[in-house]
């Protein structure tokens, strides 16, 4: 009775641990291929610029490899580089706890029979970093069972930066410029008139 007793509660303890911690990023399998636009290096604006993104199956995986996808989630990540000290944005193996792509572009109905495309505009709200693009599989359960991205396992490939939107515009700037020049005109002219009044009133 014991002996029952301390495996169930094994087993129990088993199964909790795992319902914890979620699914790691480690034991998915890498099989989306996915795509998108920009060039290496290429800095793109935040609130402007758009990625083009396409993304489907490995067709060189044994047949069936897809049958429990259900839906695929396109994300935004963050490459290495703009990951160091910001602990806002570490990776963790446990995708529940994960922070390395915390911008989500898509949410599409997995269909294996085709290519899928979608054109994204960076929202406003994307900070300056540098990135990748992460395509996730979700079976029936909302679970992630695989996954695609558009660099390689270090992450160190076909990166591209965002410009953040800085808060201020050009028209903003002239229009500060000449303000202050009109201030400044209209001061010297008010010192003017009064020094003329002042002589003419002696």
């Amino acid at each position: 009775m014991a002996v029952r007793t301390l495996l169930t509660a094994t087993l129990f303890l088993c199964c909790f641990t795992a319902a914890c911690y979620g699914v790691t990023f480690s034991s998915l399998q890498r099989a989306l291929l996915v795509t998108s636009s920009p060039t290496p290096g290429q800095v793109l604006k935040a609130g402007e610029d758009q990625i083009a993104l396409t993304w489907s199956i490995n067709q060189t995986l044994p047949a069936g490899t897809d049958s429990t996808y259900k839906t695929v989630k396109v994300y935004l990540c963050f490459a290495p580089v703009s990951q160091v000290e910001r602990g806002w944005r570490k990776t963790v193996d446990d995708l529940a706890k994960d922070k390395t792509c915390t911008f989500k572009i898509v949410a599409q109905p997995y269909t294996p029979s085709s290519n899928h495309s979608y054109t994204w505009t960076i929202e406003r709200d994307v900070p300056s970093a540098t990135y990748f693009v992460r395509a996730y599989a979700f079976n029936s359960e909302g679970h992630e069972v695989a996954y695609g991205q558009t660099t390689d396992s270090q992450k160190t490939t076909n990166l591209f930066e965002v410009q953040a939107i800085t808060g201020r515009h050009v028209s903003l700037d002239i229009a500060s410029v000449c303000f202050s020049a009109f201030s400044v005109v209209s001061l010297a002219g008010f010192f003017f008139m009064e020094k003329r009044k002042a002589r003419l009133s002696k």
